[in-house]
């Protein structure tokens, strides 16, 4: 037996498609698997992953999943995630909780960043203090500050799961997943259920991690153009120090149903949304792991629902009985998964979308799928598994999580990672003739009892229920306290807040390892840009190596639109794939795209002249294909963009209630965003744009189009088409080509057909106002949690901070507002924004407990930093952490359009190497100078809240006049 670092060598194989060597190793003392790949990513990860399957709901595995960052044997600090975080350039670093695993996964492109966090990560999954406060803090506590005081439950998981389960996307697929395995693991609620989150004991707690956080239990991942030994080396250091255990972390299989059964429940929705219900059909497939089944599984759930064209989705749509499908093939549990459902349905019609369900996947069983859909379904997986593009997401993440959709079962993890074979495998069956999809269609799903039907009911007093059993709770913990309990109890609340806010001694923070400004570039990353001209338009050309991808963006000006038609604008974006053109109906043209491209899709951007402070605003019409393919997908924009066919009035109408139902039911998940995007519409003109089009103006503009629609069909075409020919103009727009120079030669020609073929219209760019809006909005939904915005132009009240601003405002993110909303507050998270463009500067909670205190720590924020006293190490610190985020990684295609932002916003190198160097000066003095700007937040600023009608009336109660109240939903 080979021993290279305690390790044994199990495989070694070369992944021609990754162009990556694949090395599985096993830990020979304590059992540790290690899938190392190596490769010339600069972008390197690491993850460490332990099988966590939960035996309860009291979130106990999503919990620890918080608690193991707040310190541990050789980093004793109360939180060293957020202290590596400020002196990290890292491209990612989290810990994320699955229903039956729990991941630790962290990528930087800086190799001693890399090692620094390796080490910190390693050290807190399996040497973490995770002491009685620290379960108090991350998980629950009863809390009574006071003895006139009333006792509540406080958490950042507890508030945090009171914010997943006020979303009813959530739900349903929470629920969906629970109904078809009862008697497994995955019956349960890993991230918890606020109302049994209270359960949850520290002996639990303690003995969970003694026993599953383990290297006998861990699968350990390593990505990227580090040192391979080096791996092995550091992981050593660790797993040595462990005897090897058999962890009970196995997951039983879920006994098969002998016949399909039926579960409704309920969710917090207001009185006039009776009608809007949610439903869905789920499948328990089975174990299978084959690559090649998987492939061919996964190509028929994307036939089936992938988009707008795909038959069931589109069976579905046109039916009526709903406004958005949801749904598809899970191979990420132990045993999988496939469902399809439907959003905005009147429950009493929840039957009919399953017979409607099943009535299409027999027919489609029976008769088979066009093979045009078949033939855009090969393209597209295969354009996508050889582009591997996984945005802003590492791909050596994208991979660990890959190969643990079989490694966690004890199967092969270097399978999941192949392509070729697999796809090449199920495209010859299918080209022999065999009825693949439609087999696997009659086999997995027609014939499979073991099916479920979870239909949502919006429910007026689901809320009130929740709130009532919470103070149900309550009352009844305290109904056990006798006046000794109850000074314990006091007691207990304060000591905890103490040791909350005492500071990490220097000695401890000295051990968390970071970078210095020895470490960092001074300089910017270039992007390197090429401007021409052509037929009249700009052009900007980025010669990067793509492998072959052609990159293309049509960026047309917003401003050439009359203001009044701007909430138009993502329908638009939608309506150009999915309304058709002059020569191709929607399937067929959503087919052409899948079979002769690698997809095309349009966007807004909006954003402010960093020169000129005039507002910029573009749709941005996005294509990208193989070189091969760049003739059809020039042919495809130019009939897209010229003979769109917008007189479907129907097709319209589905549009508009799939955007709609998408907007409301992103309201709870991304609720600080939409408290921030109100709030600054009313200082900045592009802001603004930014708000009709997609905050909640713009779900105000949808429902009043829907009637609109039905009233005056003539008049909603008319303004569509003014759209289109106010929009679709050569004049005004920019194109952007990312491509290596070589691949550039061949595009340009096409390129200039397609340009000389737009019109070409004079305008006058739209002036664009800001919201008339004075007051604080509370903004009501139906949560359980508030999102609380405060914002103020600083510009306007003559302060106009350096770039060292962004190094104070990391600071305040990390320390102060982190410190004082979520480890003290409860919430799940805080943040704060500048934009030196508009001078906004804007502060948010997320899935906060608390609506006025929340205000009162921004408030105070002015004081904090008048009296801050900062050493030379957390300074440098802040100033690492920054350049970090301005140097984000990013994959070709983000380059260019990154590029291309810059251009219209007129963001040259040279700006943002000033910027730069002011950063890199930042000192102590910069940190009391911004309590200016704090000041004036505190002074002028102005709020907008997003939650529950009960809280903000309380905070009207105790602060009257604060809040305007504002139904949203």
């Amino acid at each position: 037996m080979s021993n290279e670092h305690g390790f044994e060598l199990l495989r070694d194989e070369f992944i021609p498609e990754l162009n990556t060597r694949a090395r599985l190793y096993r830990h020979i003392k304590t059992g540790a698997e290690l899938l190392s790949l190596e490769n010339d990513d600069e972008n390197k990860c690491f993850g460490i992953t332990f099988r966590t399957p939960p035996r309860d709901s009291t979130g106990i595995a999503h919990i620890l999943e918080h608690s193991v960052l707040c310190g541990s044997r050789k980093y004793p600090v109360k939180d060293p995630f957020f202290t590596l975080v400020k002196g990290s350039v890292h491209t990612f670093l989290n810990a994320i909780t699955f229903p039956d695993k729990t991941a630790y996964p962290v990528a930087s492109t800086n190799l001693k960043d890399f090692y620094n966090l390796v080490d910190v990560y390693l050290d807190a999954v399996f040497f973490p203090r995770i002491t009685p406060e620290i379960l108090k803090q991350e998980g629950w506590h009863f809390e009574l500050p006071a003895p006139d005081a009333p006792i509540s439950i406080k958490g950042v998981v507890y508030n945090e799961m009171k914010g997943a389960y006020s979303s009813p996307d959530g739900m349903l697929y929470r629920y969906s997943q629970q109904s078809l395995f009862p008697d497994t693991t995955y019956g349960y609620s890993s991230g918890g259920d606020p109302l049994v989150i209270p359960d949850l004991t520290y002996e639990a707690f303690k003995r969970f991690h003694e026993t599953l956080y383990h290297p006998s239990n861990a699968r350990i991942f390593f990505y990227g153009d580090d040192p391979p030994a080096e791996r092995l080396r550091k992981l050593d250091e660790y797993l040595s120090q462990f005897e090897p255990i058999t962890p009970p972390s196995q997951i039983e299989k879920q006994e098969r149903f002998t016949a399909p059964r039926t579960f409704e429940y309920t969710f917090s929705a207001a009185d006039n949304e009776q009608q809007k219900g949610m439903v869905m059909v789920n499948w328990l497939i089975d174990d299978n792991r084959d690559p090649t089944q998987l492939m061919a599984r996964e190509l028929l759930s994307y036939m089936l629902l992938g988009n707008a064209a795909a038959p069931l989705r589109k069976a579905l749509i046109d039916s009526g009985l709903g406004e958005e499908v949801i749904g598809g093939y899970e191979s990420d549990l132990l045993q999988h998964t496939f469902s399809v459902g439907m959003k905005g349905i009147d429950p009493a019609n929840a039957e009919q979308v399953e017979a409607l369900i099943l009535r299409t996947l027999n027919e489609l069983a029976e008769h088979g799928f066009d093979p045009e859909t078949i033939a855009a379904a090969f393209n597209t997986f295969e354009f996508s598994l050889r582009e591997n593009n996984t945005g802003s997401f590492p791909r050596g993440l994208v991979l660990m999580m890959r190969a643990l959709s079989t490694w966690l079962y004890d199967d092969d993890p270097i399978a999941p990672l192949r392509f070729e074979a697999p796809l090449a495998a199920v495209r010859t069956a299918v080209a022999n003739g065999e009825r693949l999809f439609e087999r696997l269609i009659r086999e997995l799903l027609l014939d499979n009892p073991h099916r479920t039907r979870v239909t949502l009911r919006p429910d007026p007093e689901y809320a009130a229920r929740l709130a009532a059993a919470e103070q149900a709770r309550i009352e009844a913990f305290a109904a056990t306290l006798d006046d000794e309990k109850r000074a314990a109890l006091i007691a207990e609340t304060q000591a905890l807040a103490e040791w909350q806010q005492t500071p990490d001694p220097p000695e401890a923070l000295a051990t968390i390892p970071t970078l210095h400004l020895t470490d960092l570039d001074r300089e910017v990353k270039r992007i390197p840009t090429d401007i021409d001209e052509m037929a009249g338009v700009p052009l900007l050309r980025h010669p990067l190596f793509t492998n072959g991808i052609v990159y293309l963006d049509l960026a047309f000006d917003l401003r050439a639109l009359p203001p009044q038609l701007l909430s138009f604008v993502p329908l638009f974006a939608r309506a150009l794939t999915e309304m058709g053109t002059a020569t191709s109906d929607f399937v067929r043209l959503l087919q052409r795209i899948g079979r002769e491209t690698g997809g095309i899709s349009a966007a807004t951007m909006t954003a402010t002249d960093i020169v000129t402070a005039a507002p910029v605003g573009r749709l941005v019409v996005r294509g990208k294909s193989t070189l091969a393919q760049t003739t059809e997908l020039i042919k495809l924009l130019q009939e897209i963009l010229l003979t769109v066919k917008l007189d479907n009035q129907e097709r319209f109408r589905q549009i508009v209630l799939r955007a709609r139902a998408n907007k409301e039911s992103s309201l709870v998940p991304a609720g600080n965003a939409y408290a921030r995007q109100r709030l600054a519409a009313r200082f900045s003109p592009a802001e603004w744009a930014d708000e009709q089009m997609g905050g909640i103006s713009a779900i105000f503009f949808l429902r009043e189009l829907e009637q609109r629609i039905q009233q005056d069909w003539p008049g909603v075409l008319a303004d569509l088409e003014m759209v289109r020919t106010s929009l679709i103009n050569r004049r005004g727009l920019v194109v952007n080509l990312t491509l290596d120079a070589d691949g550039q030669k061949t595009v340009l020609p096409l390129l200039h057909d397609l340009i000389a073929s737009l019109p070409d219209q004079p305008y006058s760019p739209a002036s664009w106002p800001t919201s008339r809006i004075d007051d604080g909005e509370g903004l009501i939904i139906p949560a359980q949690v508030n999102y609380v915005a405060k914002g103020v132009n600083l510009h306007a009240h003559g302060i106009r901070p350096s770039g060292a601003a962004m190094v104070v405002l990391r600071h305040l993110r990390i320390d102060y507002l982190l410190d004082r909303i979520r480890i003290q507050g409860g919430a799940y998270g805080a943040s704060g924004s500048y934009d030196r463009s508009t001078g906004l500067f804007i502060t948010t909670s997320y899935r906060d407990p608390n609506l006025l205190r929340t205000l009162d720590v921004y408030d105070e924020m002015a004081t904090y930093l008048q009296t801050i006293a900062l050493d030379s190490t957390t300074v440098e610190r802040a100033i690492i952490g920054t350049i970090g985020d301005m140097d984000a990684y990013q994959l070709p295609d983000a380059k260019g359009y990154t590029a291309l932002v810059r251009y219209l916003t007129s963001i040259s190198d040279e700006y943002r190497q000033q910027i730069r160097d002011q950063v890199l000066a930042t000192s102590p003095a910069d940190f009391v100078a911004f309590a200016e700007a704090a000041a004036a937040l505190r002074d002028h600023g102005q709020v907008a809240v997003l939650g529950p009608a009960d809280s903000i009336e309380a905070a009207n109660r105790e602060r009257p006049g604060l809040l305007k109240p504002v139904k949203v939903l």
